[in-house]
């Protein structure tokens, strides 16, 4: 895909789409799924004109690897492995969604998004200054933006299909999943989040905090989606890391802080991306992969 072709809708002719997303595009297999991570990048609900070379690959990669890290404790969708050949009904598009697809089983996805804070920023460092609260957990006094949290916090957010998540309470993410799913899903994402912030750390990176998604499989609750990439997690370089102010990043904040410079309303159309944010961005998403999984993309 060429930066331009990145926003266009992947068509595969004569394999049935579901749907299209923010980014990634879903096709129906049969008794599977076909998940294709496209460059297309989105800031403020606002899918960009142009996307950023790679960013899905990146996304697609990172995801396989992390899936591998935390398999031994928590069954995940993946049908297919990292390298694996394409089915011989996908072989002749694999020129445009080789490194950038996998697939997946079939399953009832949870209604709620399952977050991980262990670093107060973005929408929970508002809240914090106003309630001293995040998802109506309480929080000690005196915390700073970007502060480290004294234990990792679960605050949940309903799905919106378009516009903004909500974060809502604990309590209220039981009555949308149910008690014992609630549950599963808090102790599982804390567990996860806890075992890759310390392997991330290791490799200079701070996961400040993070977006899991879940299924059901025949009941049985498995992580699905993407897993801790730059687009569901907040990374921040460890060795520029100081609280008491925002931190630089390795995802989409750099775009971010670019559009927050021009006057744009934040409604669609997005402006383009210049040359040189677009070739800044794709060098932050490869420098995650390469730092976390210590290999080259």
């Amino acid at each position: 895909m060429t930066n331009n072709e990145t926003v266009l809708q992947l068509e595969l002719p004569g394999i049935k789409k579901l749907k299209s997303g923010k980014v990634r595009e879903v096709f129906d297999l049969g008794d599977s799924l076909l998940f294709v991570a496209s460059d297309r990048i989105s800031a403020f609900d606002v899918i960009m004109p142009n996307g950023i070379p790679r960013k899905g690959e990146v996304l697609t990669q990172l995801s396989y690897f992390w899936f591998a890290q935390t398999q031994s404790f928590q069954p995940n969708h993946l049908l297919s492995r990292a390298g694996d050949p394409l089915p011989k009904n996908l072989q002749p598009f694999a020129a445009q969604i080789g490194r950038r697809s996998m697939i997946v089983k079939k399953c009832q996805p949870l209604a709620i998004e399952c977050v991980v804070r262990g670093y107060l920023a973005g929408s929970g460092w508002k809240e914090y200054q106003k309630t001293q609260t995040v998802c109506g957990i309480k929080l000690p006094p005196d915390l700073k933006e970007s502060s480290e949290l004294p234990e990792p916090i679960f605050t949940p957010a309903t799905k919106a299909e378009t516009g903004h998540d909500e974060n809502i309470s604990f309590e209220e993410a039981k009555k949308i999943v149910g008690n014992e799913i609630a549950e599963q899903a808090r102790a599982s994402s804390l567990k996860i989040y806890k075992s890759a912030r310390e392997y991330a750390r290791q490799r200079g990176i701070i996961i400040a905090d993070t977006k899991f998604e879940f299924g059901l499989d025949n009941g049985k609750l498995i992580l699905i989606d993407e897993v801790l990439t730059p687009d569901s997690s907040r990374f921040w370089p460890a060795d520029q890391y100081v609280p008491g102010k925002g931190q630089p990043s390795f995802d989409k904040q750099f775009v971010r802080d670019y559009l927050e410079t021009l006057d744009w309303d934040k409604n669609p159309p997005g402006p383009k991306l210049p040359d040189a944010v677009v070739a800044k961005s794709t060098a932050k998403y490869l420098e995650a992969y390469e730092k976390i999984t210590g290999k080259k993309l």
